[in-house]
């Protein structure tokens, strides 16, 4: 491999509690031909002065990148694909954690499968007080993809439905050549910014490996983008899927019917998460507007989603979707 097989690429704003944590556990295997970028996102917590610090000990591996003034975390980790240098490219957000083995593991993946487009791993949460509940819920092992793992594949339709299935979108888990990301960025200024790349990348995996290990350790805390929802973040949550429809359309034209429901329904149940936000803001106006959003994101009408639960024996998920396009309905009719 190149000198530099790997970029390890981590946003910095405001995590100084995390950061020495996170950046040891990218660098604990020891591994020659890592780079890690770290970009510095105008913090007001000190952790401006902690990444310094730590890129200043561990140079020249790591290195310290900066924004004159904040951008936010798409920004951030566009300024990153634009500096890496890796044959390939592994987001990490600066509060989670790689778990030990990972990149070695990685490394080994590329080698015996002969160096595939795409590697997708599997997660835990991490949390401060980890109960018999989190264990019970499998927060210690989170699959990302519905598919075989560890076999050398290329049915991009597949790799969508699987994808899909899971509904885990999110860039961590899903490390890429750096040339599949040539032309594609995050949506600055967006929230959900992995949901509205994610499919595009998928799409231009020629080769992929599906690897069944824990390779990513992901913070569950009250300061994340995801603690809790707002109506910019429900927005941008249901503007992220709308290219969906055009782009599977465009470049895979004979996807079928399955991985068609796997996007629908994936659709569906963003849908529904943001329906009951509005049911619990007791503003029945805006479901008329996901309603819309619903429609445009998804390839299978809302009907035919609805009904392609039915017909997997999906009866609560059939309802749950059904009530909710029952009443967006009847709020879309009222306005």
């Amino acid at each position: 491999m190149n000198k530099s097989w790997l970029s390890v690429l981590i946003p910095v704003y405001n995590v100084r509690p995390f950061l020495a944590e996170c950046l040891a556990s990218v660098l604990q295997d020891g591994i020659e031909g890592v780079e890690v970028l770290m970009l510095e996102d105008c913090s007001t917590d000190g952790s401006d002065r902690l990444a310094a610090e730590l890129a200043a000990r561990h140079a020249p591996q790591v290195q310290l990148l900066r924004h004159a003034q904040n951008g936010g975390l798409s920004a951030a980790r566009n300024t990153l694909l634009d500096a890496a240098q890796g044959d390939y490219v592994w987001f990490l957000d600066s509060d989670d954690l790689l778990l030990p083995g990972s990149v070695r593991d990685l490394q080994a993946c590329l080698e015996r499968f002969q160096a595939p487009d795409l590697v997708l791993c599997d997660f835990r949460t991490v949390r401060e007080r980890f109960q018999l509940k989190h264990r019970l819920r499998g927060e210690l092992h989170f699959h990302t993809f519905a598919g075989p793992p560890r076999t050398r594949l290329s049915d991009r339709a597949a790799l969508l439905r699987g994808a899909f299935d899971r509904g885990h979108l999110h860039s961590w888990s899903k490390i890429a050549r750096r040339e599949l990301w040539e032309g594609l960025r995050f949506p600055v200024g967006r929230y959900f910014e992995d949901m509205a790349t994610t499919p595009a990348l998928l799409l231009r995996a020629r080769s992929y490996v599906y690897m069944d290990s824990v390779w990513v350790g992901y913070r569950q805390r009250a300061g994340s983008i995801l603690a809790s929802n707002t109506v910019r973040k429900v927005d941008d949550m249901m503007a992220a899927l709308a290219p969906v429809p055009a782009l599977l359309a465009a470049q895979l034209p004979s996807l079928g019917a399955e991985t068609d429901f796997a996007a629908g329904y994936y659709a569906a149940k963003t849908f529904v998460t943001a329906c009951r936000f509005e049911g619990r803001r007791g503003d029945p106006a805006r479901l008329a507007q996901h309603l819309q959003s619903f429609e445009a994101m998804s390839p299978l009408a809302p009907a035919a989603v609805v009904a392609g639960c039915r017909a997997r024996g999906w009866w609560w998920r059939a309802l749950r979707v059904g009530y909710w396009l029952g009443r967006a309905t009847a709020a879309s009719k009222a306005s």
